[in-house]
């Protein structure tokens, strides 16, 4: 399935890479989240009232290789098609070593152009992934404190 990717590359081990992913309070939720992040079949939510509501449940875990989420519910409250669109869609976290630096292959599984988020989405993650998540792992600084 096809869906929006976003590669960053870090000074950074695979294992700090997955450790900062699987503490997403600090870099994308904040006190909007709530639930755990860190093991299989755990499920958190982030609300952002009048904006993004998703439920998460982590459906994927392999230790300084992979993450993946799975979004079970979804209302995106600016939407005037489908407010639900995010639902069935994964967000996969690929970690692969690269010397002495880590590249991570974020793609939001079926966030494709045809969505009526998609540009804003687009931008969103590219912010999210290449900012926040970028920054927290280089600089060790979350961008949300909680």
């Amino acid at each position: 399935m096809k869906g929006h990717s976003i590669r960053i590359e870090v000074a950074a081990t695979a294992n700090e890479v997955f450790n900062y992913i699987n503490d997403v309070a600090k870099w994308w939720g904040g006190k909007d989240l709530e639930g755990n992040t860190t093991k299989l079949n755990d499920v958190f939510i982030i609300n952002h009232p009048g904006a993004h509501y998703s439920k998460q449940k982590l459906v994927e875990i392999v230790p300084n290789q992979k993450v993946v989420w799975l979004v079970t519910e979804s209302t995106m409250d600016w939407l005037k098609k489908d407010k639900h669109e995010w639902e069935n869609t994964r967000m996969i976290f690929e970690i692969i070593p690269k010397g002495d630096k880590t590249v991570l292959h974020f793609t939001h599984e079926g966030l494709v152009p045809e969505k009526e988020c998609y540009a804003l989405c687009h931008e969103g993650w590219n912010t999210v992934i290449k900012d926040y998540l970028f920054h927290y792992i280089t600089d060790g600084k979350p961008h949300f404190l909680v």
